[in-house]
């Protein structure tokens, strides 16, 4: 067997060392490596949605109906990250825990295992969702804005398989430490999309199309960059080698293990985000959607550094697993929740006090202006559960990096599908709160499935250390 501490003919050279600097970061002091890991994440992952923001606000010029038909999108959406981060999250599980285990050759294996994964999928459903997008739509209620739904639907859709390949090729990169290039990736596909944006959607005259043609435009160039690293440069600890694959059915269903539970968390979410749409409309109509579209892209902002800790997470501690450190485990799982609820108190403060101020950038359009206040409303009122974010996410990545990808799963189940979605229709619906009360039952919910899935994680630590 191969083993972490083989020699290659990259050794010597700078990228060797930098590989050298990966794995010793993941196999040293867990609080070291969240935060030099986490790091990079953040940067990329805040350039990222710097530009879904400034993509919402170029798409807020077409006028509501676009910006509520992108919200009926994104659940669709939602689902295709998903299913990629849900696959990176077993492939970095995977590959982090035989690089602890030090068996180089399982984690080239589990490698292309991932890759070829990802691509199976993506033949199977880019054409009917394609096909489907239309009766899709019309299902979440769309109405008036279906047209424009499909639209930019279609083309979301033609780009699965780089959405997927991509959402890979991080996992790979973060598994053997190296974020650094990760974030060069990210960020420069965020920066390419944020320019292409204006000029596809006003100048080339393709209206909402446009935006989704700039993220596939985008897309392709990381896809590239990311290929000749892996096959062209080849100077990524991980080799990608085809020559050398051998299927493996253990393999498969270790990434497939974690990663369809952790897809089908993303997968609730897109339930979770057509059942909260369904209400809004209910109980104000498509205006409500774009309001919940726009708000939530900033609160995904706010919590980004919280989801760059947790996939360090996954990293870390898989290593720890790996080499059956309980300890770091536990000193990991400790150490990222108290980071991000500081993190989350801070981002929660500035997110209440400038509400106004930010609500602004989403209308500043003719057709967009009225919904400024209650978009101010929404965020006032959302930023009062971030600090319970970290808890449920540090929790969730570590049962992922251990391979439990099911109870992951199952904490996901309860905070969207029993506490989120029962609030949202007890405080819009049947107490007549309306609009406000579903927001106010995504609060009760997230708070409710962090405090869980924390209690549980900390059980779960405790017993693999005991148990050792």
């Amino acid at each position: 067997m191969q083993t972490a501490d083989a020699p290659d003919k990259t050794a010597d050279t700078p990228a060797g060392k930098e590989m050298r600097e990966g794995i010793s970061l993941l196999m040293g002091d867990p609080k070291k490596a969240i935060v030099k890991l986490s790091g990079p994440m953040i940067v990329a992952m805040f350039l990222m949605s710097t530009y879904n923001i400034v993509n919402a606000i170029w798409v807020a010029g077409l006028g509501s109906d676009a910006l509520a038909a992108v919200g009926f999108i994104t659940p669709l959406f939602m689902v295709l990250i998903g299913i990629g981060s849900g696959l990176g999250a077993g492939a970095a599980s995977v590959i982090s825990r035989r690089i602890g285990a030090k068996d180089k050759a399982g984690a080239d294996n589990a490698a292309v295992h991932a890759i070829l994964i990802t691509l199976i999928i993506s033949a199977v459903l880019t054409i009917p969702l394609i096909l489907l997008t239309g009766p899709i739509v019309h299902l979440f209620g769309a109405g008036k804005t279906a047209g424009l739904a499909i639209e930019y639907g279609q083309v979301v859709f033609l780009g699965m398989a780089l959405i997927l390949f991509t959402n890979i090729g991080y996992a790979i990169l973060r598994a053997e430490g190296d974020a650094k290039r990760a974030m060069y990736v990210m960020g420069a596909s965020s920066v390419l999309n944020m320019i292409l944006d204006p000029l596809l959607i006003y100048t080339a005259g393709m209206g909402i199309a446009g935006a989704a043609w700039g993220m596939i435009i985008s897309l392709i160039m990381v896809s590239a960059v990311m290929l000749y690293w892996f096959i062209g440069k080849k100077d990524t600890y991980v080799a990608i080698s085809f020559g050398s694959f051998s299927w493996d059915k253990k393999t498969a269903r270790d990434i497939l293990g974690i990663g369809i539970p952790a897809s089908t968390e993303f997968l609730l979410m897109a339930i979770l985000a057509i059942f909260i749409n369904s209400l809004l409309v209910a109980t104000a109509g498509t205006d409500a959607v774009a309001i919940y579209t726009a708000g939530w892209r900033v609160v995904f902002f706010a919590i980004i550094p919280l989801i760059a800790i947790g996939t360090s997470v996954i990293s870390v501690a898989g290593a720890a697993y790996g080499a059956r450190n309980y300890m770091k485990i536990r000193t990991a799982h400790t150490f990222s929740v108290t980071l991000g609820i500081a993190i989350s108190l801070v981002v929660s403060a500035i997110t209440f006090i400038f509400a106004h101020q930010i609500a602004v950038i989403f209308t500043y359009s003719a057709d967009s202006a009225h919904l400024a206040p209650e978009i101010a409303a929404f965020l006032a009122t959302m930023c009062l559960f971030y600090p319970f974010v970290p808890p449920g996410i540090m929790s969730g990545s570590i049962f992922q990096a251990t391979g439990k990808g099911m109870t992951s799963l199952v904490i996901t189940v309860l905070r969207n599908l029993v506490f989120i979605a029962v609030f949202t229709y007890l405080f819009g619906i049947v107490l007549g709160f309306g609009e406000h009360g579903v927001w106010w039952g995504i609060v009760a919910g997230d708070i409710m499935g962090g405090t869980v899935a924390y209690i549980w994680a900390r059980t779960y630590i405790s017993r693999l250390i005991r148990n050792q």
